[in-house]
């Protein structure tokens, strides 16, 4: 009895329609609301910020160069001397569980340090203003290991002065700011704007600067353009592999199926506002080379089925490809997306978002290579004829001489 298999052709044309229905939805989102470009992609500035009241702080008075150095993930607060007075020691965390532990067991010559608050907060929690040097001198240097009450919403009402001005909340309680910038504006300009405002309401020293990035306007538009580029010669490479591997409308179909896979992760992008940084765009190349993976098996299984396979039309020769190879496309995508799943729930930041464009694009690639890529093949061969001998032979579309019981054909 003959195998049944599963009747994907009936299901070409609502999907090609589906399709075309959220790629028009993604582009109605890019003219009307536009990409949520990354700062890689956009010049301006990216600064993450902690409101606190300080610790406490450090001061010096002597004649060498004396540096502070707060090392995360458990390790030590050094104090480093050269100089005249070489003296360097290190704190652990371990040792000192609390911030008044820390200060109190600080014995540097000539380094005095005094605690601002009651100190209990765990010692492994002190930050450091980026922003300012970490060389002691008589100016008192902050030591910060806390967070102050203050809401996203207190942020962005401070900075609304500001024109384009984006705050996020962190998860460890600080904030990310960013701003865009004009071509005649600087990065310390940028930073002084925010600073000064928030140093309005909340006071200068407490305030402490994570990390600032900033990107001018020529670095940007150049990085876009290059990404571009990089897009459009991957695919085309791949077109140009495909064409040679196969045949021209099964390599068309192919790159068919990676444009739609893109243009469904832009989709996405676009509606869930998701940052467009260069991590997203590894991901959406990412994509490209998996789905094309996932296309190209169940292609060489159609190429493989043209030779040996009795059927009338192109549609039900897809038919017995798709079916030979849907456990293998549904497995792969699954086992893949265990991996990506956990990155999703146990990362934050740029890496959360990489993830998540990835789980949207392993879905859209399996769902491509499906019934986009072949949806397009049984479009360009519906006129298609098998020929017969004792074996089926495709001279034409497979450029092979078969041996037919002994005979040349």
């Amino acid at each position: 009895m003959e195998k049944k298999f599963h009747q994907f052709s009936k299901a070409f044309l609502p999907c090609g329609i589906v399709s075309l229905a959220i790629i028009a939805f993604g582009i109605v989102g890019m003219v009307t609301r536009g990409i949520n470009f990354g700062l890689d992609f956009k010049p301006g500035l990216i600064e993450e910020i902690r409101i606190a009241p300080a610790a406490a702080e450090l001061t010096y008075n002597g004649t060498a160069k004396v540096t502070v150095d707060s090392y995360k993930g458990g390790l030590d607060f050094v104090i480093s001397g050269t100089g005249a007075e070489n003296e360097t020691k290190s704190y652990s965390y371990a040792e000192y569980a609390t911030v008044k532990d820390l200060v109190n067991a600080i014995n540097v010559s000539g380094v005095k340090a005094v605690l601002r608050n009651e100190g209990s907060e765990p010692s492994e929690n002190i930050f450091l203003n980026s922003a300012v040097t970490t060389v002691l001198s008589k100016n008192p240097l902050y030591l910060y290991a806390g967070n102050e009450d203050v809401s996203i919403d207190n942020v962005r009402e401070t900075l609304s002065s500001l024109s384009g001005i984006a705050v996020k909340a962190l998860g460890d309680g600080g904030f990310q700011i960013r701003m865009p910038a004009t071509e005649e504006e600087t990065n310390q300009n940028l930073q002084n704007s925010v600073l000064d405002t928030l140093a309005s309401v909340y006071g200068a020293e407490n305030i402490a600067i994570i990390k600032t990035d900033f990107i001018g306007s020529s670095f940007s538009k150049t990085l876009a353009q290059k990404s571009i580029i990089l897009l459009v010669v991957t695919v085309l490479l791949i077109w140009i592999y495909a064409a040679f591997r196969f045949h021209w409308d099964f390599a068309l179909g192919a790159i068919i199926a990676l444009v739609h896979d893109a243009l469904i992760m832009f989709t996405f992008i676009v509606w869930s506002r998701m940052e467009f940084s260069t991590t997203v765009l590894a991901a959406v190349l990412t994509i490209v080379g998996y789905s094309i993976n996932d296309t190209v098996v169940i292609l060489d299984r159609v190429r493989s089925n043209l030779r040996i396979k009795k059927v009338d039309n192109f549609n039900q020769l897809l038919d017995r490809s798709l079916s030979d190879t849907l456990g293998r496309s549904i497995i792969t995508t699954v086992t893949t997306l265990f991996a990506v799943i956990s990155l999703f729930v146990f990362t934050t930041g740029s890496i959360k978002d990489f993830a998540l464009a990835l789980m949207v694009g392993l879905v859209s690639g399996c769902y491509s290579s499906l019934f986009i890529s072949s949806g397009f093949i049984s479009l360009f061969r519906r006129n298609w004829k098998p020929e017969y001998g004792i074996h089926h032979s495709l001279k034409n579309d497979v450029g092979v001489l078969q041996m037919d019981a002994g005979v040349t054909v």
